[in-house]
């Protein structure tokens, strides 16, 4: 995957990361880096966060990797990284959606940058998969947790993201769904042929994998995690590091958890790593959706 296709914001923050390490490197707290380079703590604390409102300028980037004692081949790999971040992007998608939570904004940015999306859904038909009917339904329930104006937007959110499925840079998306996720009905019947029917379609593309863990494998990884969950790989820069770190995504009602220090990830790798492997071979799992999605055609 090319920087073309790396959201703006997720460039910022690996410029960031980047000046961090280098600073740290060389021996020098934030405010003496500020001295050094005649700057105010707090600008050095946004560049290092890679905020939206700092401008990463070539003369002072230059400054700073002078004063970090940056090797040539970092200070190349930094200053075309910051060239990315002034290239004429425009702002993604998700910021015409006023309704969208705040915190969930940082996940769209990372899913549509991801190389590679694992998902494990105990519950429900997972975002990227949904049909705009079984969106509606969820967004409706419980009763008032939602304004209608957030709800419309929300719904609308979540069909313009399954997009990135489709793309020529796709990210691969693996899921693995607990069986009670097809065997529940949710709406009526009809809602629910619908919904499997659209598994059954998304599933046949070459970068989708749709997995079923059954009632039948027991105790799980899964159960120990508590919640549905999603792991993230991310593309390198020039010099192969990841543009972000590999994490563990988890939905909550009211916010959300990125966990993307390795005892962390490595955590939820292992709980993936269980559900993997007790879930059906994608042939067995396709028998059983239609299996299911029969039950709801009668």
């Amino acid at each position: 995957m090319s920087l073309d296709t790396v959201g703006t914001a997720l460039i910022r923050r690996h410029v960031g990361r980047r000046l961090t390490k280098l600073r740290e490197k060389s021996g020098l707290t934030q405010e003496q880096a500020a001295q050094r380079l005649e700057k105010g703590r707090s600008t050095i604390i946004r560049m290092e966060d890679g905020a939206d409102n700092v401008r990463f300028r070539d003369i002072d980037l230059k400054a700073m990797l002078e004063v970090y004692g940056a090797s040539t081949e970092e200070a190349t790999v930094v200053l075309a990284l910051a060239a990315e971040t002034r290239n004429g992007k425009k702002k993604g998608w998700w910021h015409d959606y006023t309704e969208l939570p705040e915190w969930f904004g940082l996940y769209v940015v990372l899913e549509d940058s991801a190389t590679s999306i694992r998902e494990y859904e105990s519950e429900l038909i997972p975002g990227l998969l949904q049909t705009q009917e079984y969106a509606e339904l969820l967004y409706r329930t419980p009763s008032g947790s939602t304004t209608p104006e957030q709800a419309k937007q929300r719904v609308q959110a979540r069909m313009e993201r399954q997009s990135v499925l489709d793309r020529p840079t796709a990210p691969r998306f693996v899921v693995v769904l607990n069986e009670a996720v097809v065997r529940r009905p949710i709406g009526d019947d009809g809602l629910m042929t619908r919904q499997l029917e659209r598994l059954l379609e998304v599933g046949k593309h070459s970068n989708v994998s749709i997995r079923i863990l059954p009632f039948a494998a027991g105790m799980h990884g899964g159960m120990a995690a508590g919640n549905s969950f999603m792991l993230l790989d991310f593309p390198e820069d020039p010099s192969g590091e990841p543009i972000e770190p590999s994490l563990a995504y988890v939905d909550t009602l009211t916010g959300a958890m990125y966990l993307d220090k390795p005892s962390e990830f490595a955590a939820y790798e292992l709980v993936w790593r269980d559900v993997d492997k007790k879930a059906l071979s994608a042939a067995k799992s396709k028998e059983l959706i239609i299996s299911a999605l029969e039950g709801f055609a009668r």
